[in-house]
This record gives C-alpha cells, structure tokens and sequence, in this order.
C-alpha cells in the first residue's frame, strides 16, 4: 500500500503498461522489489524483466545465478544473467559502470523487441538506508550539496529510459521484514561483509552507532537527501543561467570579469556546475574552494589539474577547461 500510495503520488515514477528491467542481486533488498513489483503487476500492466550480474566476487556467485533463474523461472518472470570478465569489476565503482553499461543495453533490446510495450524504466533495490550511506560517505568525502542529494528516486540514463528507485521509502530493516513476511529466498553475497569496502564499514559500524544514538537516524538522513535533491534541482537551474551569462566565446570558457562580479558562494555554485556540465567528476568541496579562490580577480593567471586528466586555466579575463590529453 505504500509504494501504490507513492506511486500514485508520482504518477512518472513507474509508468502503467511499460516493460520494467529489475537489476536482482539476491539479495533482501531487491527480492523485497521484486515482491512488491510482482504484487503490483496486474493493477499497473507492467510487463517484468529480471536481470542479473554475476561479479564472480565469491566462489557461489554461479550457484547464486542459477538457484535465482529456477525461483523466477517458477514465477513465469523473465530471466537475463551477465557474467563480468574479472577485469571489469575490481572495485565498486567499476562494477556499478558495468552493471549500468549492461542494464542499458538489455533494456535497449527489450525494447526493440517490443515496441508496444517499451522499457522505459530500469529498477534497482536501493532503500533509504542505502541513501543515509551514500550521504554519509560524500560527506567525509567532502562533497557539495549536489554530491549529497545523490541517489534520486528517478534519473534519467538515456532518452526514454530512466533509472528508477521505487524503495526509497523504505529501510532495510523493512526490506527484511518484507522477505520474512512472504518467505522469500535470499541469497547473501559474502562481499557484503568485507569492511575493508568503504560502504560495507558504514554500514555494519557507522550507521548503527548513530541508530543506537537516534533510533531512526538512517530514515531522516535519508529524508534530509530528499530535500536536499530539491533544493539541488534549484540551484542547478539557476546556475544554468549564470552560466550562459557568463559563458565565454568558446563553451569551455567563462568570462572571469563576470563571475567575480558574484557573490563567493554563488561562484562556487556556478564554478560546480559547470565543471560538471563539462565531464569533470569527482569535484570536491575543497577543490571548488581552491578553485574559487585563485580565479578571483586579484590572483594571477595560472592552472590547477583535475580528476580525469582535466585542466583548468586562467588568464586575465577568461577561464577555460580543457582535456590533458588533448
């Protein structure tokens, strides 16, 4: 009843009569999406798709893939697998890349099997704890409030095909108590406990001294997210014009003259932005700190080298970005 009453709410969110791509673990959180999904189909006239990544991270992962393929199998779901080359996965982030990279593709395909029935939405398993644990590890990172409202309930991947997080209003306590409820199979990944991965640490030592602190804490750090995504969603949108006001005679150029004439704080916005607009990633608070600091009109001209083999320089009046390995 929740997740109709959210969906109702945001009628965007899961569109009626559309395919839906479900990237499954195995894991409580995404059986607990599965579940509810499955129970929703018939109201809404999803057609559901499964996928799922095999990392080969543990020795079971092979079982894992089958005994899952049998469960939905025995549901009548459609079941898809992908088996990543071991180079593609060494960390964290290059397995979301290459789960992403995938889950575009299979939805590219279902598509253009199906015309009528489109798949527009791909879903993933994330909960409200997941949010608290992404607030929390950009904030020792030193992120900006952008960096912070990460994890939106809905993003868009390419055109006509958006991510989609339905559990947010969820947390995992509640996923848990959701397989309990209808007997659902789990399948635990042993990388979930590896602390030395920086998620699994706050996760199994950060957030549940902080919910014995405040009982609850993980949900309204999570809630804080969700305000934060809306103000973000402000900002941006007036950045957007402070950009091209200040936009220089090439689109990696501002006019330096013009930006100062800003306040500090909105510089920072406006220098974030549009980095970000230009493929920087990994921008840090401090480094858009530094940033704002050497541009101002009394320093000198001079460069500072980025994330991702990018440059930023200055002169007198213009700013500019550009590749290191152009």
């Amino acid at each position: 009843m929740r997740l109709h009453k959210r969906l109702k709410q945001n009628k965007s969110l899961l569109p009626r009569n559309s395919t839906l791509l479900l990237a499954i673990s195995g894991g409580q959180d995404s059986m607990a999406l599965l579940k509810l999904i499955i129970d929703l189909r018939r109201l809404y006239q999803w057609q559901i798709e499964i996928w799922h990544g095999d990392h080969q991270w543990h020795a079971k992962s092979e079982r894992t893939k089958e005994e899952l393929k049998r469960w939905c199998l025995n549901e009548q779901i459609s079941f898809h697998s992908k088996k990543a080359p071991k180079q593609d996965v060494t960390n964290e982030k290059k397995a979301r890349d290459w789960r992403y990279k995938n889950l575009i593709i299979k939805a590219k395909l279902l598509s253009s099997k199906n015309i009528y029935y489109p798949c527009t939405r791909i879903l993933t398993g994330h909960t409200a704890t997941d949010r608290a644990e992404t607030i929390i590890m950009n904030l020792a990172r030193g992120s900006d409030l952008i960096g912070l409202s990460t994890l939106r309930e809905q993003r868009a991947l390419e055109s006509n095909l958006e991510l989609a997080r339905p559990l947010l209003i969820f947390n995992r306590n509640e996923t848990l108590e959701i397989c309990k409820e209808f007997n659902l199979p789990i399948w635990i990944d042993p990388s979930n406990e590896n602390i030395n991965l920086t998620r699994n640490k706050i996760r199994k030592e950060i957030l549940p001294i902080l919910n014995s602190i405040y009982k609850g804490a993980d949900s309204r750090i999570a809630s804080l997210a969700n305000r934060l995504e809306s103000y973000s969603e402000d900002q941006q949108s007036l950045a957007k014009i402070a950009i091209k006001f200040c936009q220089g005679d090439e689109i990696n150029s501002l006019s330096r003259q013009k930006l100062s004439d800003f306040s500090n704080s909105i510089r920072k916005v406006i220098l974030a932005n549009w980095l970000k607009m230009l493929g920087v990633t990994r921008l840090t608070a401090l480094q858009i700190e530094e940033i704002n600091t050497k541009i101002s009109q009394r320093n000198p001209p001079g460069n500072i080298h980025l994330h991702g083999n990018f440059l930023i320089s200055w002169n007198k009046k213009t700013i500019y970005i550009s590749s290191k390995t152009q």
